[in-house]
């Protein structure tokens, strides 16, 4: 191979130096280059990564000079994850963006049982209710304690007689409370294209309890 290469990144061209390249020798970059390249060739013989080529370039940033990103945190990390550039990828993990991400979103997240089903579940009630309409509402519960989800079980009982649906979140043993959690599933849904806000629902029928302590409607707006 030549010293200098040439790449065409999804479209975006670039030239840099082998040793750049191969700078981390346990990377997916590096063993791209190593021996007999792996990689096929665009029409002018530039050698062809098919990713997003705008994020590349700090990629390469990196590789020259160790500096670290600053702008682009998210999609960044998303390319040293493939590229499997390991000190950047520790390196990104410690910045804020994807720290709080991480550790404490995820983390969070990964405590309310049945979480990433019951966002699919939310997405697969909206869209069925979505014919003919601008907009579809799916009734949230959401308890953060055993008492509590043991209070608002006459509540779902009725509820499902009415033959509503109702998506249950919770109950989970962590810090982050009712609120936050609301906010993660408006982020998750908002992350996959659609457009949502959420209200507390207030039950038709009267309870023991007040019903929007637990029940919470999520609006899906169309058009």
């Amino acid at each position: 191979l030549s010293p200098i290469v040439e790449l065409n990144v999804g479209g975006e061209m670039y030239t840099t130096t082998l040793s750049t390249l191969k700078k981390h020798p346990g990377s997916k970059l590096a063993e791209m280059f190593t021996g007999q390249p792996k990689l096929r060739t665009d029409s002018e013989g530039r050698f062809f990564i098919d990713r997003p080529g705008t994020y590349f370039k700090y990629i390469l940033e990196y590789l020259r000079s160790n500096q670290v990103p600053t702008q682009c945190i998210q999609d960044v990390y998303k390319e040293a994850l493939f590229y499997d550039i390991e000190p950047l990828i520790k390196q990104l993990e410690d910045s804020p963006q994807i720290f709080g991400e991480l550790v404490a979103r995820k983390q969070f997240l990964a405590r309310v049982p049945n979480y990433s089903e019951n966002i699919e579940l939310m997405i697969r009630i909206a869209r069925a209710e979505a014919v003919a309409s601008r907009r579809s509402g799916v009734i949230v519960c959401v308890v953060k304690t055993e008492e509590d989800a043991a209070r608002c079980q006459d509540a779902l009982n009725s509820l499902d007689t009415d033959k509503k649906s109702v998506v249950k979140f919770g109950p989970w043993k962590a810090a982050p409370s009712i609120v936050d959690l609301l906010d993660c599933i408006q982020m998750d849904v908002e992350a996959k294209g659609y457009k949502i806000s959420f209200q507390p629902h207030v039950a038709e029928k009267g309870f023991r309890f007040k019903s929007h302590d637990f029940f919470y409607k999520f609006l899906f707006t169309w058009w």
